[in-house]
């Protein structure tokens, strides 16, 4: 699309990127934000947050300006349960109470349970074409980098007591002090502040016996709890943009707390915003929570959809809309929605109406893109054909890929890949009456009745005379009008195909079918009748 017509989309990622320039001021970077607690493996509804943000960045990129996208992994908060999809429970359980990052990994060999389900992430993101720049907050509460914005909060500690009893049921007990504290004696947060010096110093004591005053320019022991947490990084990093969930963005929850305490507190105008609406999952048994470990994440998502068909269930819904991620039927659905998005982007009409609505269609399909837009249209197979063609082949992508005399080879990569997910989705959650596999001529043949028996013999000879040398259509044409003849009624006729071909009732649509199995294989089938 050219400049002009990015100017004026109606994508909501282009209006919010609109926004924070018109609100932010013109500036040298902007600077969008998204993060988590890695307290367990990061769920799709994680990811579309990320995503969102994502989606925003390339917006502002497209519109010629700098932009820094920051993640911030919140490994310094405190491990409070053991998902119970984890081994060595017992292990776990003692590590209750202390930083996520000071969790065994006991899935691997990372250097800590938040390490590995970084990790996990972070090597996913870039195949769905997200970069951001990740921040540890471990590494940076334990080197003291937040010294100051820890002092800040303490020197206004009455201003946020203030700030956050205006959500609250009841007030914060007058003794509040707005830090946490990991003891440095057994690393728990079971500890309480006892005082401070009205400079640096932090006094506490825990629950195992530990006394003891720190510096916060020198401790790693002393953070800042969750809604004051992120109105300070809000400042340190100079935050322009975050959306965050429903629960957040609630009245009295924790974004309006943070709005009022990186205002009066930290003297930053809070971030443009916006609020994400939580996602379903159709087809697949399994709530979504980290912490249970009952999750469907972006690599299961991955199994199923190609990176561009997830890019545009995201890129093609409003994130304040709920939506579901469909592993039944409806998986054929989306493939065949985001195969017209792609076919609209490259069959530009000229008419102003129709326009209109091309330019809302392309440029989710320019959003949908892992890299640069393809230049020419991508090879093209209609997704129930495809599970079709695989089945046939029994998954063997390199027969599937070898039938085919018009994928040119730079397609064949972004072919493989769609053929990888349809061969997942056929497996694993296809519904039974749509799987199927392909009699072998060692099977033998089935019992057929007389007249069903005479009809697949005419069949087979239709099919040698015929199969290569007519078009579709026609050949149907001729099937029926056997069938006409022989005084046999449809359904009788196809169930008694489709038990001689994959040896059930009901299979794909009949003519079509046979022409994917091509002459070879269904005479083998047909011939020993």
């Amino acid at each position: 699309m050219s400049n002009d017509t990015k100017k004026k989309s109606t994508h909501w990622a282009d209006i919010t990127a609109d926004k924070i320039i018109r609100e932010r001021g013109k500036k040298e970077h902007y600077t969008c934000a998204s993060g988590i607690t890695p307290s367990g493996t990061v769920h799709i509804g994680n990811f579309r947050e990320i995503i969102s943000v994502e989606l925003v960045v390339r917006a502002l990129r497209d519109k010629g300006e700098k932009v820094r996208f920051i993640y911030s992994w919140d490994d310094y908060d405190v491990f409070r349960k053991v998902p119970k999809n984890m081994p060595e429970q017992e292990l776990l359980t003692s590590y209750l109470r202390k930083p996520i990052t000071l969790v065994p990994d006991v899935l691997g060999n990372e250097e800590s349970y938040a390490a590995a389900n970084e990790k996990n992430l972070e090597a996913l993101l870039p195949t769905v074409g997200v970069f951001p720049e990740y921040i540890y907050q471990a590494k940076r509460y334990r080197n003291s980098e937040y010294a100051e914005g820890i002092r800040k909060a303490l020197v206004h500690q009455d201003d946020i007591r203030r700030q956050l009893n205006e959500s609250r049921t009841s007030d914060l007990p007058a003794d509040w002090m707005p830090v946490s504290v990991f003891c440095t004696a057994c690393d728990r947060d079971t500890t309480k502040v006892t005082g401070w010096d009205g400079d640096y110093g932090v006094s506490f004591e825990c629950e195992c016996g530990h006394k003891e005053t720190v510096d916060l320019r020198t401790t790693a022991a002393v953070k800042l709890p969750w809604r004051i947490d992120w109105p300070m990084r809000w400042k340190q990093e100079d935050v322009d943009f975050e959306p965050a969930g429903k629960d957040h963005h609630s009245e009295g929850g924790s974004f309006d707390t943070a709005k009022k305490t990186g205002k009066e507190v930290y003297d930053h105008e809070p971030p443009v915003t916006f609020q994400y609406d939580f996602i379903r999952i159709k087809g697949r048994g399994g709530k979504i929570s980290s912490s249970t470990g009952e999750v469907i994440s972006l690599s299961d998502v991955l199994e199923v959809y190609q990176p561009e068909i997830i890019r545009y269930l995201f890129a093609g819904t409003r994130p304040n809309t709920e939506f579901a991620i469909s592993f039944d039927l409806d998986v054929l659905k989306i493939y065949e929605d985001y195969d017209k998005c792609e076919r609209t982007y490259f069959s530009k009409p000229e008419t102003p109406k129709a326009l209109k609505n091309w330019e809302k269609q392309a440029r989710i399909y320019e959003l949908s893109q892992v890299g640069e837009v393809p230049e020419t249209m991508p090879y093209q197979m209609q997704i129930r054909h495809l599970c079709n063609l695989l089945q046939v082949h029994s998954g063997d992508i390199d027969a599937v890929v070898a039938s085919l005399k018009d994928l040119d080879s730079s397609q064949e990569a972004r072919f493989r890949q769609r053929c990888a997910c349809a061969w997942v989705w056929v497996k694993e959650f296809a519904p039974e009456d749509f799987r199927y596999s392909l009699r072998t001529p060692e099977e033998g043949p089935i019992e057929l009745d007389e007249k069903n028996l005479t009809a697949v013999r005419r069949l087979a000879v239709l099919v040698e005379e015929n199969l290569e040398s007519m078009e579709e259509k026609e050949f149907g044409t001729k099937v029926y009008d056997m069938m006409k003849e022989l005084e046999l009624e449809s359904a009788d006729f196809f169930t008694a195909v489709y038990q001689t071909l994959i040896s059930k009732e009901k299979g794909p649509r009949l003519i079509s079918f046979l022409y994917t199995l091509g002459k070879e294989k269904v005479l083998s089938l047909l011939k020993l009748y």
